[in-house]
């Protein structure tokens, strides 16, 4: 496996994943709030849209990584996994939030990571149409956007009354997961919906304190845990355990709230 520590080889990764998130804002920003703009849907039984927006980002992206890092593996959602040799695989979501995306509100984004064998170590959470890019990893963490360039540090809110909370779907994966998050709800100061990848970068900045989600892929978590743990959250599963791989995402901006929200969440899974 490639070593990621030398200060030449990051500067060079960080280097790569902004030109993928350039690359990205080139091709999809184009087709944002345009009348003629169509979704294909993925899914036989539900609705999960597709664009051409989303495929042009992602084989954009797929295009830089061929000729700057051939040698990396690709997880992109569009177009599946792409082998490497380095030990090192380029996770990439071209448009995370299709929904929103196709509705015209600007809370879709593009998510790039870059993981080792531990998981998540660089992401970029880039918002094209606002232009903002969060970004957090191999010593890094700022968000760039219309108020210039600012360091990124989570708030240090430590009693759930006080917290406001994140998820992107009302229904929040399986019934059980439903009752579940309810009991997290119940309890903060304040719940929100639909914002997609943005609510992680909100929480990475220190705007709101939580985002429970379930039902996820791989493409979804990788890049906002890399963001939110640089600025100094916490994101895990909804056992404490890693959450790269997908599925239940706890994030939070404390210990204290981390602690408390997975009681709940575990409590009424059980």
């Amino acid at each position: 496996m490639q070593d990621i520590e030398s200060v030449t080889l990051q500067a060079e990764l960080w280097s790569v994943a902004e030109e993928l998130a350039d690359a990205a804002r080139a091709s999809i920003l184009p087709h944002f709030r345009q009348g003629h703009l169509e979704a294909d849907n993925k899914e036989q039984d539900g609705f999960d849209p597709v664009t051409v927006a989303d495929k042009a980002s992602e084989q954009a992206m797929r295009d830089i990584l061929s000729k700057r890092r051939p040698q990396d593996a690709i997880l992109g959602e569009e177009f599946g996994n792409s082998a490497g040799t380095s030990g090192l695989t380029w996770v990439l979501d071209p448009i995370d939030g299709t929904r929103g995306f196709i509705s015209g509100t600007p809370t879709w984004g593009v998510l790039i990571s870059l993981n080792d064998g531990g998981g998540p170590r660089l992401g970029i959470i880039d918002q094209p149409y606002i232009g903002e890019r969060f970004c957090g990893g191999l010593g890094r963490s700022e968000v760039i956007g219309p108020h210039g360039t600012a360091k990124m540090k989570v708030r240090g809110t430590t009693d759930l009354q006080d917290a406001v909370l994140f998820s992107t779907f009302p229904e929040v994966g399986s019934p059980q997961e439903r009752v579940a998050f309810e009991g997290v709800s119940e309890r903060v100061k304040l719940t929100r919906f639909g914002c997609d990848c943005y609510a992680y970068g909100l929480l990475a900045a220190g705007h709101i304190d939580l985002v429970i989600e379930a039902s996820l892929n791989a493409y979804d978590i990788a890049a906002p845990i890399a963001v939110i743990q640089a600025a100094g959250g916490i994101v895990t599963d909804w056992k404490g355990d890693p959450a790269h791989d997908g599925g239940r995402a706890l994030a939070a901006a404390t210990p204290e709230l981390h602690s408390e929200a997975l009681k709940i969440l575990q409590h009424r899974l059980s």
